[in-house]
């Protein structure tokens, strides 16, 4: 699939065919069974989150909640200070934009929606927010479940 952001491509399983027809695009199964259905489902799926990637492209943002936790993009890498004795680094891979527009704020940018979420889980799981105070890295729009602390 090809459009304004750029390429992706994805492999067909054996019995699933594609026929264009004019602007529309279906999925063909050889023989219905229920596991062909079921992978001609997904292949449908994929391919219309393929359109919208190239087309406008995928953002997950993240906050990081937590008195000193601090982001910061340099290039295709990723310094988070959350709290450790060392600073976190991730490097993104080809095809994933990290920004942050403040330093409690991180937004991950790219074509591909499965590696769009798959790199906001990596970073989030540095520090997921725990479950007493909340803190650590949150979706944005995420809510967390506070736990009451035992009682003497």
């Amino acid at each position: 699939m090809k459009g304004a952001k750029g390429a992706l491509k994805l492999s067909l399983r054996p019995g699933l065919t594609l026929v264009q027809e004019g602007q529309t695009v279906q999925v063909k199964v050889a023989e219905p069974s229920r596991e062909a259905m079921m992978h001609a489902g997904s292949l449908r799926a994929h391919l219309a989150n393929f359109v919208v990637g190239v087309s406008k492209g995928y953002e997950k943002k993240l906050e990081l909640v937590g008195v000193g936790y601090r982001a910061q993009a340099q290039g295709k890498s990723l310094n988070l200070t959350l709290g450790f004795s060392h600073p976190a680094v991730y490097d993104a891979p080809d095809g994933i934009t990290i920004e942050t527009p403040s330093q409690t704020e991180v937004l991950v940018k790219g074509m591909d929606r499965q590696q769009v979420g798959q790199v906001a889980a990596e970073i989030r799981a540095f520090r997921s927010p725990e479950p007493y105070k909340g803190k650590g890295v949150r979706y944005s729009g995420e809510r967390i479940e506070l736990k009451e602390t035992k009682k003497k």
